[in-house]
């Protein structure tokens, strides 16, 4: 598919060492260092795999690895986590997926259950719009607004964007996403945007078997609570919610602590389970 080795066109990286593979999976507008504060206390004891989407802006020639046109849906990255899996020879991996990577995750543990042995969602959700039955968190007018506001202004709108879903509180953590945001291209920015805004990927969740541990933030702008306790209950197989008490969306930048007393729990009953 690709003309260099997705690993290399995906900058991955293994990190630390240990019997358990851990996949770490950044979200829009992130890369990989949003994991920095978390990755030398996992690091210690398990095999840390890191990498960038595509869409990232850590990716240096994007051209080579991101195609709009086949890059128009979740199942593509999917896709692309597949093919990185079966190149790392990942088997039974614990994936870790933040954001829109959460519903990734879902997808490809769908088509290749042999891959992840565990889901770690992180502020994951399978539908942003408002519907009747349903609360994803945006109304049509909002969604339209965020679009309309990348195409326009991407500079402003990220800078705004960046510290509204970190949380105004943590101006270091909102300095770091920004400039990750930031290097995004514009046109990429504002295709993925629409990928993750328009998507409806509820119905993924009733073949996902995969066990499943959903992390929620307790005041996270993006994704209301409700969201996480609608996964729990439409997921095929087991899962569990842990709420972390903390604002925001981000809560590998802003609670990494509280993040690693909950995925160090969820890694122990994981080791457990096998």
């Amino acid at each position: 598919m690709y003309e260099i080795p997705m690993s290399v066109a995906m900058n991955a990286k293994i990190i630390g060492s240990g019997e358990q593979t851990l996949v770490l999976s950044h979200g829009y507008g992130g890369s990989q260092n949003v994991w920095d504060d978390i990755l030398p206390v996992l690091s210690k004891s398990y095999r840390v795999l890191l990498f960038d989407w595509s869409f990232s802006g850590a990716i240096e020639q994007p051209q080579q690895v991101f195609d709009a046109l086949k890059h128009s849906s979740y199942t593509a990255f999917a896709d692309d986590l597949i093919s990185l899996a079966d190149e790392m020879d990942l088997k039974g991996a614990v994936f870790i997926g933040h954001s829109m990577a959460g519903m990734i995750g879902c997808i490809a543990s769908v088509k290749r259950p042999d891959i992840f042995s565990h889901l770690v969602l992180i502020g994951s959700s399978p539908r942003y719009l408002n519907e009747e039955d349903y609360e994803g968190g945006f109304n049509g007018d909002e969604v339209e607004n965020i679009l309309f506001n990348i195409e326009s202004n991407f500079e402003t709108w990220a800078t705004n964007f960046a510290s509204l879903v970190v949380g105004a509180n943590n101006p270091i953590s909102v300095e770091k996403f920004s400039k990750n945001l930031k290097r995004m291209r514009p046109e990429i920015a504002l295709s993925v945007a629409r990928i993750v805004f328009l998507s409806d990927l509820r119905d993924v969740l009733e073949n996902v078997e995969v066990p499943c541990t959903i992390i929620q933030c307790s005041n996270d702008i993006v994704v209301p609570m409700s969201v996480a306790k609608y996964m729990q209950s439409k997921i095929k197989g087991k899962a569990l919610v842990e709420i972390i008490e903390t604002d925001g969306h981000f809560p590998q930048l802003t609670a990494h602590e509280m993040l690693i007393n909950v995925l160090d729990r969820v890694l122990i009953s994981t080791t457990q389970e096998s």
